[in-house]
């Protein structure tokens, strides 16, 4: 397989937009992507990867990317008669953008390929079409079986399984439930997790583009408003809109470019997706077998990676995923996020972009999110959030739930050559 260059990243800014509809979005992000390709148009784009989970609430079940690049095509902005391929993974989708993306590149079937991810997770006085979104992450068909999973797992955890207790979501309760666990099994402390949670939201105050753009102490994080305990509401995502996207080519591509964007591509070294299982808890989960997996891929090691951005729906899945992706020994994740390591200034910087709980989390537009954060760092673009040594970072994205597992999780690698 051929090299993968990513030449162009865009984000909107995440929040709460109920003025801005899935078209609107979708051109901001696209018109974004170009720009920071120095394109006028995407003509050269041969395929497009469009990622949400979101629009079937609102009766657009299918061709959801076709729609919203229709007025784009209509203005000559978005090239005529080529292939968008609608995308779905929980949480991860926009990772899956990315890694098709990649695919068509890495193959040889295509020079340029773009993907984009496209949310809108807020709607102003009707909870329930949030709901329903997040719904859809879960077994819709025999609920009965993770009804018995998490009954057996609230036992095993100290931690009773309760969906009508009123609280949270019914995905609040698994993260709980298993940081309940690792609390148990390994003493990790509700303090460790608030550790995490204010940490990203001071990287967040620092990025404009987050919905949380405000500092959270260690002590607010710990009394803010219980969600699912040891879950607080500042260490859990929020609910909101954005769109993010990338540019990926290959060398031929870009060794066409001008100096300044071939100067800025980022090397892809790995993009791995792999699929979750009902797990026993003191099993590793999908996202360690996709860490290693990209390591063996690309020749890299745990060791060689300055920065990363992890899947942190809640603070308590940073320090598990410092963990699974051999930063820190198991059980040892709060002691590291404790140690100071992982915030800036740190040997190991993680969510510098102020993570899912301060940056926001519009799930189709995630994954790519992370990919934008990262490219800025690697370019040294990050303003005053940036890492001061970025040359190679991972990003890892989890969707949906499947027991204790993510029911999709990508890990990629980049490296600034």
């Amino acid at each position: 397989m051929r090299e993968v260059f990513v030449i162009a990243a865009s984000c909107t800014a995440f929040g709460k937009r109920p003025a801005d509809s899935f078209k609107d979005l979708t051109r901001e992000a696209y018109m974004d992507v170009l720009d920071d390709a120095g394109w006028e148009n995407g003509d050269a784009i041969e395929q497009t990867w469009f990622a949400n989970c979101g629009m079937g609430t609102f009766g657009q079940r299918n061709i959801r990317g076709q729609v919203c690049f229709t007025p784009l095509v209509g203005e000559g902005l978005f090239p005529e008669r080529i292939p968008i391929i609608n995308v779905e993974g929980g949480c991860a989708t926009a990772s899956m953008a990315f890694h098709g993306a990649w695919k068509d590149v890495a193959s040889e079937d295509m020079d340029v390929s773009l993907a984009i991810g496209v949310e809108k997770t807020f709607f102003q006085e009707d909870a329930a079409k949030t709901i329903e979104i997040f719904e859809g992450g879960i077994d819709q068909i025999i609920p009965e079986e993770w009804h018995a999973y998490y009954s057996k797992r609230g036992e095993e955890s100290g931690k009773p399984f309760d969906p009508n207790s009123g609280g949270g979501t019914v995905f609040m309760d698994t993260y709980a439930m298993q940081a309940a666990w690792h609390m148990k099994t390994w003493g990790t402390t509700q303090e460790q997790i608030a550790i995490a949670a204010s940490k990203n939201h001071w990287h967040g105050s620092m990025n404009p583009k987050a919905q949380y753009t405000f500092e959270v102490s260690i002590e607010e994080a710990l009394k803010d408003r219980e969600v699912s305990f040891p879950i607080t509401r500042s260490m859990a995502a929020p609910i909101g809109d954005g769109a993010s996207a990338a540019i990926l080519v290959s060398k031929d591509v870009l060794v066409r470019q001008p100096k300044f964007i071939r100067d800025r591509a980022v090397l892809v070294r790995a993009s791995v997706l792999t699929g979750g299982k009902y797990r026993r808890p003191s099993e590793p989960s999908l996202s360690r077998v996709a860490a290693q997996k990209a390591y063996s891929k690309s020749g890299l090691t745990q060791h060689d990676v300055d920065v990363l951005e992890v899947h942190d729906a809640t603070s308590f899945c940073e320090i598990y995923q410092l963990e699974m992706l051999g930063f820190a020994k198991d059980g040892q994740g709060g002691r590291f996020v404790e140690s100071g390591a992982t915030k800036l200034g740190g040997h190991l910087p993680v969510n510098l972009s102020g993570g899912l709980v301060s940056k926001g989390h519009p799930v189709g537009a995630t994954g790519l999110s992370m990919i934008y954060e990262l490219m800025l760092q690697l370019r040294g673009e990050a303003g005053q959030r940036q890492s001061d040594r970025a040359k190679i970072a991972l990003a890892e994205n989890g969707g949906g739930v499947i027991g204790f597992d993510e029911a999709a999780c990508s890990v990629v690698l980049l490296e600034k050559t």
